[in-house]
């Protein structure tokens, strides 16, 4: 790649750089923000959950907008929103401003991440310059969560209103970057509607040097009108799925209220569905749900990510809890998880191509399974290298899975599409990280029974090796349906069809749930606990 390429290529990772180290850094100074503005435990929980609420609630509706609103467009734009909120968050005096501020800026990201991918995917020549590509990218969202779990805590000790302002200055050296970069495309004149887009002609080389008509900055396309009830409805189906889903740490308490939600957001879906199949322009082509194994591969990547950030969230409050850790002693312990940041664009590459994408996820599971079937029998003194190998292989258990997993989700997808299939991958990751997040802190409060560690620390950990099953229960699962479905293939493009990618690398699981790291107070589970589910690691 040349050197226009390589800056482009840092400024889309930077961004997700940014995101990665936001939610981490957050999640490290909750207890201190909860402190200083004198918070009640659910406020500080609303704090974290406010984000997720708006990546989850968006992404979907995000991605789309980036296929039919320009990719430049939404990415500079939500990048300014994300920089503004965050700085809103940092001169906050009281809780319910840095709630605001939390679910605007997790709205941002709901945008800007799919629009930073698809720009990707659309801006690198297909075959080894965008496999590289997606694989820095992709190292760079993992690296962006563990260098910010650090830096938080650093940060922290300086006064908490750094975490905010931090990200601040970044957003506004990659704003100022990116508004150089991305190539700004003129209005395109009426292109075909999405069935037919599918013999739209393909192709992109250079960033930055394409024509007009191919650039990555505005879409090859524009539809007749936009799909506004079909956004409307999305966005409140997605965001009351994702409330629900954020109550279920609860438990059995308020259960109705969780049962509301759940059945509001499933009548919206139903809805949903029958505004798209009616609507001559539809927010989501109903069809790219039969595309290749997006399907199966975003459902492997709910289980995976929820699993991989369920096993941190419980953790966390064993180190925390029961074993009196600080919070930039948890986050230094957890940095290995981080290993995936070197491995994803260094090992991963090597063995999809010597084994297939199918193969390589397959074998990301398993890892999974026994990193987190090695820490059932936790104890309540084990030492840091007996945690060590369950943490090294969970971190390579995430560099193998999810990267392929994003190839697969992408597989057969038509350029034109590549932002909504990017809004489909960061919605199931999203949803669950929150809801491997929500299970097993409900698992662990119904077996606690309101036991406390200083109190009763026998029971204590036994409730926390019961909440273990939960991710050693979903990467098994996930590991089923990859070994069944995930290798089943997609027929080439038809002639003048745009050729799927072959390698997406993901963008960040930042998304919901990386918040819940190394803040977690020991009060806020259960019941009144915060979820500090985010957004992704990016």
């Amino acid at each position: 790649m040349g050197t226009r390429a390589w800056a482009l290529l840092l400024v889309l990772c930077g961004t997700i750089f940014l995101e990665g180290i936001d939610v981490a850094m957050l999640a490290v100074a909750i207890p201190s923000i909860r402190s200083d503005l004198d918070l009640p435990t659910d406020t500080a929980a609303w704090v974290m959950s406010a984000y997720v609420l708006g990546y989850a609630g968006f992404t979907l509706l995000g991605g789309r907008a980036a296929d039919l609103l320009g990719r430049r467009r939404m990415f500079l734009t939500w990048l300014t929103v994300f920089l503004a909120f965050s700085g809103l968050g940092g001169f906050a005096t009281e809780g319910w401003t840095l709630i605001v501020a939390r679910f605007v800026t997790g709205v941002s990201a709901a945008f800007m991440t799919p629009a930073a991918l698809s720009l990707i995917t659309t801006s690198y020549e297909e075959g080894e310059q965008r496999n590289k590509a997606l694989l820095v990218f992709a190292g760079t969202a993992a690296g962006g969560f563990s260098l910010g779990l650090v830096i938080g805590g650093l940060l922290t000790q300086l006064g908490w209103r750094w975490v905010f302002f931090a990200p601040v200055l970044l957003a506004g050296a990659l704003l100022v970057a990116a508004i150089r970069l991305i190539p700004h495309q003129p209005h395109q004149p009426h292109q075909p509607r999405p069935a037919e887009s599918e013999n739209a002609e393909s192709g992109s080389a250079e960033p930055g040097n394409a024509e007009p008509e191919k650039g990555p900055g505005r879409p090859r396309r524009r539809t007749e009108g936009f799909d506004i009830l079909g956004a409307a409805t999305a966005a409140a189906a997605m965001l009351l799925a994702a409330y629900a889903v954020i109550r279920l740490e609860h438990g059995l308490d308020g259960w109705r209220l969780t049962a509301g939600a759940a059945l509001a957001a499933a009548t919206l879906l139903v809805v949903f569905v029958a505004v798209e199949r009616r609507t001559p322009t539809p927010l989501v082509r109903l069809g790219i749900l039969r595309t290749g194994s997006v399907v199966r591969a975003d459902l492997g990547a709910l289980l995976f990510v929820g699993a991989f950030f369920g096993f941190q969230f419980v953790l966390t409050l064993y180190l925390q809890e029961l074993r009196g850790w600080s919070s930039l002693q948890t986050a230094i312990a957890l940095v290995v998880l981080g290993c995936d940041a070197i491995l994803a664009p260094t090992l991963t590459p090597r063995l999809v191509t010597r084994f297939g994408h199918a193969k390589v996820i397959l074998g990301g599971f398993v890892l999974a399974v026994v990193a987190y079937g090695l820490f059932l029998p936790v104890g309540m003194d084990w030492s840091y290298a007996a945690m060590f190998p369950t943490l090294i292989i969970a971190g390579t258990a995430f560099a193998l899975a999810y990267g392929p997993l994003t190839i697969a989700a992408t597989d057969g997808v038509a350029e034109s599409e590549q932002g909504l299939a990017s809004g489909l991958l960061h919605t199931f990751t999203q949803f669950g990280s929150a809801i491997g997040i929500s299970a097993v802190t409900a698992v662990y409060g119904l077996a606690s029974s309101g036991a406390s560690a200083v109190s009763d620390p026998d029971a204590t950990l036994s409730a926390f090796r019961a909440a273990l099953i939960v991710p050693v229960a979903m990467v098994t699962l996930g590991a089923l349906l990859s070994f069944f479905g995930l290798g089943s293939r997609t027929k080439p493009p038809t002639a003048g069809a745009p050729a799927a990618p072959t390698t997406t690398a993901p963008a960040a699981p930042t998304t919901a749930a990386a918040t819940v790291i190394a803040a977690t107070p020991a009060d806020a589970i259960p019941g009144a606990s915060a979820n500090p589910t985010r957004q992704g690691m990016s």
